[in-house]
């Protein structure tokens, strides 16, 4: 059973560096988001409400951090089970 164990834990570490990878692009998109939130929010109507296309792009973000949210969860999840098997 340990073999297993070891052989998933290999596996996950490797998958790892993608997923961290996957995290940092997401939040790297996260500023130009957060400006435009900002707009919206101030009303200035410098970047928002100007073109729909990068309207519908900067509001896509916040459904894609819902992935990078779960993903984040199950990486200490994950982490915390693998230092109660060891």
């Amino acid at each position: 059973m340990t073999k297993i164990w070891d052989r998933f834990w290999d596996w996950y570490t490797r998958q790892l560096k993608g997923s961290l990878l996957f995290l940092l692009v997401i939040h790297i998109i996260q500023i130009p988001h957060m400006v435009w939130n900002a707009d919206m929010y101030f009303e200035m109507g410098n970047i928002a409400r100007v073109n729909p296309v990068l309207d519908f792009l900067l509001y896509g973000v916040d459904l894609v951090e819902l992935i990078s949210l779960a993903q984040v969860i199950s990486l200490i999840y994950a982490h915390g089970i693998r230092h109660k098997l060891s």
